[in-house]
């Protein structure tokens, strides 16, 4: 062990836990009375999901009492300790918590559970994707820093609840996974009436009495992790080490529809886990990242686009409202804070967001001087269909469109067949488990022009990435053999003191750039010069206009070097990294815009069609 390692291995010591029976100073713990005591084997620490999660666990506890028994809500998702820096470990108050309750000490190897506070650890998660990452944080934790006691039998058990529960008069079925749930629905060809059907979005769903109905039965509730062999520390080294993309898209490439993890035995394997549950997760986070080909949407976008469609939204409304609405008829499942955002993000119209905004920002919707970030609550912002979104996506489609079906209620389509791509017109930035997206936005001129060419069986022409109202430059360039694009801001040099920003390259926004001046204005380091005298600001919430001041001899140093690169005024963009859904639901790489656009015109031109007949 080198002396650095040393020196990070004494600090992590620092936050050990020990095997006492009194624990004070842990916000919203719940201990155990007989946790560090002689009885400290048979008790159990329940780690749940949030706040709301640990009211459900502590009204259970009135069934199995508290002596054997502690609760401790985590504050959303655990860190990802496996590629996390020393800093970020030693300063995660979570994990130090985590520590101190169980009793562990940093390097210790266990062959039992004698030395801890707790004999036993069950994790309380919604039953949902996101409930199986936490689950899978937590087990990648142990894994990395006490992989030994993941081999304890009994140490890790997990408590599962139902996502859904289906009534029809005494009759009552419970489903802990939702492709168990749709693999019902197809055995009875997809006839639910007269069944009532109960989504359980989180276990702030269930009430205190199911919870006591769950805790009565808690041999059936709770599940034992089992560990095989080291393949099951290499699937979880897999699943979280940034080091193994690959592995994770090959592991992603072989998922099969229909997967889930059967619920009905006393253990779960550690691989069974990351093979039927956890990819759950990945794959719907990959869902949720990556947009499709056709038409351009990730599905909380597609669910918006549709229920404004079903409510014939001509008149301005609450973003705060629409989104209930969205919610309701789209059956979406998650919290409407971010269904509020993807509102706001199909309304925005500054440089830099949308070349076609599909929804009206009335209100304050947010501005390129914070990125859109600067956008007024969802409570006091209104809007509607833009005019141009029917001539985008036309009302006739709508009979050809296949629209999904959830409990009997028709959702929105698997995609859409808008007239021109939008994935091209709006561009696309997206981050899932095993592949990101990076689109960039282009000119509809341009992608028209070329769909006309293609449609006489001609070769398009090349396009390049184009943003309205962005008044610099996009020059493109081959680098290695991949075409790159230089994004310039505006400038002019007005005397030999004075520099005039007019734009800033795209995704600059004009408050970081004021942030970036103050430090050139007044440098934090020790000793360090100002390189500006002063700057006045002349724009507006649409127009970028500095006025910055130096010393001549700066001002032609800058020149010497490069203005451009001494003042920021310089980025790049890349189309290297174009991932998408293809029409058959496959993650697709495409090599460039054109690729885009020939695999989108016979989807379009065969909806046409059909549409005709």
């Amino acid at each position: 062990m080198s002396w650095a390692q040393f020196k990070q291995s004494k600090e992590l010591k620092k936050t050990d836990g020990a095997k006492r029976s009194r624990l004070t100073g842990i916000p919203k713990l719940d201990d155990a009375n007989d946790a560090g005591g002689r009885n400290s084997e048979s008790c159990t620490l329940i780690l749940t999901e949030g706040d709301s999660a640990k009211a459900l666990a502590v009204s259970g506890l009135s069934v199995v009492g508290r002596d054997k028994y502690g609760v401790f809500p985590l504050r959303g998702k655990l860190l990802n300790v496996r590629d996390a820096s020393h800093e970020q470990i030693k300063n995660n108050t979570e994990i130090s918590y985590i520590k101190q309750i169980l009793g562990l000490q940093h390097g210790k190897e266990y062959d039992s559970v004698k030395s801890l506070r707790y004999g036993k650890l069950m994790i309380m998660t919604d039953q949902d994707h996101d409930g199986s990452h936490i689950k899978g944080l937590l087990i990648n934790f142990l894994h990395a820093h006490f992989p030994s006691l993941l081999k304890v039998p009994g140490f890790l058990l997990e408590f599962i609840t139902p996502i859904i529960k289906a009534t029809k008069g005494k009759q009552s079925k419970v489903f802990y996974t939702l492709p168990e749930y749709d693999a019902w629905k197809e055995a009875n060809e997809g006839n639910t009436s007269g069944w009532s059907i109960k989504y359980y979005k989180g276990l702030g769903t269930s009430t205190s009495n199911e919870a006591k109905e769950y805790f009565a039965a808690l041999e059936h509730h709770k599940k034992s992790f089992i560990w095989e062999s080291d393949g099951d520390g290499d699937l979880i080294d897999m699943s979280f080490s940034k080091k193994r993309v690959e592995d994770r898209k090959a592991w992603l490439t072989a998922y099969e529809p229909g997967t889930f993890l059967d619920m009905s035995g006393d253990t779960v394997r550690f691989d069974e886990f990351i093979n039927k549950e956890l990819i759950l997760f990945s794959r719907a986070d990959l869902l949720r990242s990556i947009p499709s080909m056709v038409d351009g949407f990730k599905p909380s976008q597609r669910k918006v686009l549709f229920s404004c469609f079903k409510r014939k939204l001509k008149s301005d409304v609450k973003v705060a409202q629409l989104s209930g609405y969205v919610s309701e008829h789209s059956a979406y499942h998650h919290g409407e804070a971010s269904l509020a955002m993807t509102i706001v993000n199909l309304a925005q119209d500054f440089v830099g967001s949308n070349n076609i905004n599909l929804l009206v920002p009335s209100g304050q919707f947010g501005t390129r001087l914070q990125g859109g970030k600067d956008h007024a609550s969802p409570r006091y912002i209104f809007t509607r269909l833009h005019p141009v979104c029917r001539a985008m996506f036309p009302e006739c489609d709508d009979p050809l469109l296949n629209y999904l079906d959830e409990d009997g209620q028709r959702i929105e389509p698997d995609f859409y067949y808008p007239v021109v791509p939008l994935v091209l017109v709006n561009g696309a930035e997206g981050i899932g488990t095993g592949w990101s997206t990076s689109i960039p936005n282009f000119n509809p001129r341009d992608l028209i022009a070329n769909i006309r060419l293609l449609l006489s069986g001609e070769e398009p022409a090349q396009m390049h990435p184009w943003y309205r109202h962005f008044n610099g430059t996009i020059v493109d360039e081959v680098v290695k053999g991949d075409i790159r694009y230089t994004v310039t801001g505006e400038y002019e040099i007005r005397d030999e003191c004075t520099l005039v920003v007019t734009e800033l390259p795209l995704r600059s926004w004009t408050s970081d750039y004021k942030e970036f001046l103050e430090e050139m204005l007044a440098p934090k380091e020790k000793n360090a010069k100002p390189f500006i005298t002063d700057y006045k600001e002349y724009h507006t919430d649409r127009t970028v206009h500095f006025v910055i001041t130096m010393p001549p001899e700066n001002l032609a140093a800058a020149q010497a070097s490069g203005i451009e690169k001494k003042f920021k005024l310089q980025t790049k963009l890349s189309i290297s990294n174009m991932h998408l859904f293809n029409e058959h639901g496959v993650i697709t790489k495409y090599a460039s815009p054109i690729d885009i656009l020939k695999a989108f015109v016979p989807l379009r031109l065969q909806a046409y069609t059909q549409r005709r007949e």
